[in-house]
């Protein structure tokens, strides 16, 4: 009789076990992880997200699981990942890598919490109501890529030729984007130099914006923060290349690829702020609660190949300036 009661209840344990387990996994948190870049382009920034996340002791497949969108530089596929996201009924968004990301995060829910990282002012696109009170279910951190414009031109005409004017490449497509170009216009016209701005939202694009830079004679491009540049860098180095023009980017990334030279606030730091708040967040902290994170660490890279084969030579007031100089 014994052994029979003992019998039925190993088998009634482990009958219930997979029961356990399903209800034991479904209640890890699921961080519902939007970009509009491709994951080939964001390794390294990941890299610092999962970091964040680890500092507030949540580590991927242990005790947070993570679903991942891809949006490739196509802006017209986030407002759809945002919305598939929000009906899996994720624990928590991370919209990064571009404001339409964040944006496109926002149209999609207001009760789930939402943790951006991003470039632009996210007061001025209305993403929070305040940098220090955000309100609501949105917080983040932001790199302010968009309002460095003036010290990337000071930087840039010191490579550039004497009295030729300034091409700025800007995303239509993109909003923030394009009153950073119109940033830059008005600031490459109070160093005393003309300017102009060209549209590109497909790669054909690129080619074409600088051929017809290179046509009209001017002398250096001042390429504007946006994330679809940032996946088409080798497009950019490349055009740029062709037509030997010196060219200054946001992201090292891009410098890392061939790119004459960027300047602006560490991406990484910015996604590991991400991942600490998310995890923060996670443990039971409101979103609207916590102030907006502004960037503390700015990078100059040089890329001195890329110099040489445009025929360029760094002045060593430039170099001085330098965070990282590729060789």
């Amino acid at each position: 009789m014994l052994r029979r009661h003992f019998i039925s209840i190993v088998s009634g344990a482990l009958a219930s076990w997979p029961l356990l387990a399903r209800t034991q996994h479904a209640a890890m948190p699921v961080i519902g992880f939007i970009s509009s870049l491709s994951s080939n382009e964001a390794s390294r920034v990941m890299d610092a997200f999962r970091q964040g996340l680890a500092e507030t002791d949540y580590v991927e497949g242990r005790n947070v699981a993570i679903e991942y969108r891809w949006a490739a530089g196509d802006f017209n596929q986030l407002g759809r990942m945002a919305a598939d996201l929000v009906r899996r009924e994720v624990t928590i968004l991370a919209a990064v890598s571009g404001t339409p990301t964040a944006l496109a995060a926002k149209a999609a829910t207001t009760t789930i919490p939402i943790v951006f990282a991003i470039g632009s002012d996210p007061v001025s696109v209305g993403l929070v109501n305040s940098l220090n009170r955000p309100g609501g279910n949105i917080t983040g951190a932001t790199f302010f890529n968009g309002v460095m414009g003036a010290k990337r031109l000071e930087l840039l005409l010191q490579l550039a030729p004497k009295d030729a004017a300034v091409a700025i490449l800007t995303n239509p497509h993109n909003p923030p984007v394009v009153a950073e170009g119109e940033n830059a216009l008005n600031a490459v016209r109070s160093f005393g130099r003309q300017a102009s701005i060209f549209g590109a939202s497909t790669p054909d694009q690129i080619e074409e914006a600088f051929r017809a830079i290179q046509d009209r004679r001017f002398g250096s491009v001042y390429v504007a923060s946006d994330p679809f540049f940032l996946v088409e860098r080798r497009k950019l180095v490349a055009s740029a290349a062709q037509s030997l023009l010196p060219a200054i980017y946001s992201d090292r990334e891009i410098t890392d690829a061939g790119g004459l030279m960027s300047y602006g606030a560490s991406r990484t730091d910015a996604y590991q702020q991400a991942g600490r708040y998310v995890g923060r967040i996670l443990r039971g902290e409101k979103a609207g609660d916590l102030p907006v994170i502004l960037p503390t660490k700015f990078e100059l890279i040089i890329n001195l190949q890329t110099a040489k084969t445009l025929g360029l030579t760094v002045p060593n007031s430039l170099l001085a300036q330098a965070t990282e100089v590729v060789e």
